[in-house]
Formats: C-alpha cells, sequence, structure tokens
C-alpha cells in the first residue's frame, strides 16, 4: 500500500514538472495556434499543448503561461478558470479577439481585464473593427523584456500618444498588412502599455494612433498581458510579432 502512494506522489510530481515547463494554448483557430507553437519550440524551446475551451484540464495553476485565442463564444466555465488561474498567480496571455464585442455578454470577462468597449460611433469614442486593415505595431516600451529582448523592427514610425499635445516622435514599429484593428479599447484601470496602434481608414483618410496594442495587468497574485495583432495565421508569420510573443512567454513578471 505504501509503495503504491509513493508511486502515486512521484508520477504527480512528475507530471506537475512538466506541466512547469509547458504553455497551455486555448483556441478554436488552430492553424494560427500551431504556427506560435512552432516558434515557442524553435526560439525559447517551449513545450506546448493547444487545446479546445471544452477541454480545459482541471487544473491550469501548473502550466508556465496559459495563452488565450478565441474568437467565437468564450464559455463561463472557461473564463472562470483563466480569471481563477491569473489571480492564483498564473500569467495568462489573451490574443486578439479574446477581446472582441462578442464577449461583452460575459458576466466577468471586462470587469476582470480592465476593459471596456464603447458602443456608439467611432468617432465619438464608440468601440469598431475593421478589417481588411494595416495595422502598424508601435513599441511604447523600447527599455522593456518583451519588445527589446532580440526584437528586430523593422521601420520606424511617427507617433503621438493619443492624449498627449507633444510633437510626432519617431518610433521603432512594425506593419501587418490584410489584419484587422480593433479601435476604442478603453481602460477602466491602470496598466503598463507595451504597444501602440496607428492605422488610417482608407475610407475616410482619417488617422487614429492608440495606446492598445499591447499591455500587462496585474490580477492579484498574477498577471495578464494582452497583445492585439493576431488576425490570421499570418499575422503569427511575423518576425517581430513571433519574437515578442516569445518574450511574453518567456517573461518573469518578478523580474524587474
Amino acid at each position: 500500500m505504501l509503495a503504491r502512494f509513493i508511486i502515486a506522489g512521484l508520477v504527480f510530481l512528475i507530471t506537475a514538472l512538466q506541466a512547469a515547463d509547458r504553455v497551455l494554448i486555448v483556441a478554436d483557430e488552430m492553424p494560427a495556434m500551431e504556427i506560435l507553437a512552432g516558434k515557442l519550440r524553435g526560439s525559447a524551446g517551449v513545450e506546448t499543448l493547444i487545446i479546445g475551451q471544452t477541454h480545459l484540464p482541471v487544473e491550469l495553476k501548473p502550466f508556465a503561461a496559459v495563452l488565450v485565442y478565441i474568437h467565437r463564444e468564450l464559455h463561463e466555465t472557461a473564463e472562470r478558470a483563466f480569471i481563477d488561474y491569473a489571480r492564483s498567480g498564473g500569467k495568462l496571455i489573451v490574443l486578439h479577439h479574446s477581446i472582441s464585442s462578442g464577449k461583452r455578454k460575459n458576466k466577468f470577462w471586462f470587469d476582470f481585464l480592465g476593459i471596456r468597449l464603447p458602443t456608439g460611433e467611432v468617432d465619438q469614442g464608440g468601440y469598431q473593427w475593421l478589417e481588411p486593415a494595416t495595422l502598424t505595431v508601435v513599441n511604447l516600451a523600447p527599455q522593456h523584456f518583451i519588445t527589446r529582448d532580440q526584437v528586430k523592427y523593422p521601420e520606424q514610425t511617427s507617433y503621438r500618444s493619443s492624449n498627449s499635445t507633444e510633437p510626432m516622435a519617431e518610433r521603432d514599429s512594425f506593419s501587418l498588412p490584410d489584419s484587422e484593428v480593433y479601435l476604442n479599447h478603453t481602460f477602466t484601470r491602470p496598466r503598463t502599455v507595451l504597444l501602440g496602434l496607428k492605422y488610417v481608414n482608407e475610407k475616410t483618410g482619417k488617422l487614429y494612433m492608440q495606446e492598445s496594442a499591447g499591455w500587462i495587468l496585474p490580477a492579484e497574485r498574477g498577471w495578464v498581458l494582452y497583445f492585439m495583432p493576431g488576425h490570421s495565421a499570418k499575422d503569427f508569420e511575423n518576425p517581430v510579432f513571433g519574437q515578442i510573443l516569445v518574450n511574453a512567454v518567456r517573461f518573469d513578471p518578478a523580474q524587474p
């Protein structure tokens, strides 16, 4: 009997150690996530498990990071599991349409993320998504590990904070053609902004510059990170965005 308990304990320990070196990707569009998983394996030696939200493990805590890439309905069971994981000390990485209008009906998601998607006309501050769109992603935190380590930006773009009257400044950036942009994500509490977006509406010619393309938010004992790009597999093939996501998985929020 004692031997049986020892064996069971060893199996549990080995499983936990294996999970601690792994990343869980929860998605409903798999090809894009297979590309991301390949980058994580190749660039960081990180093993990944890709599953749908109806196949969540009983416990998410052992995973080093959990990435969420859910386009369609976010089930309340998964919603609660992700929130509990982050608040218990996990690193939750939320991608692209995991913050979108379809999630407005979720009970807890936007409050947890400190996000609001206002209704109304876009030029009056209302949320709008537009695609296809050429999205320029701008580095707003050049000293931060996630936006700096091994990231080689191919472009410089003129950018000014949306709430600033300062002159435009040249910043490192990269562009994603045939992508999708989300305008007027509104923060309901402070966070560390990593990436901004710059977008010109081809129909109206209006220029938008907003600090909402990438950020980090504390969640009790854990953390939430969000990255807006990811409309299709093509976005994840971009080497700059790929390295930023690799860095997000590698990043230790406890380190300065």
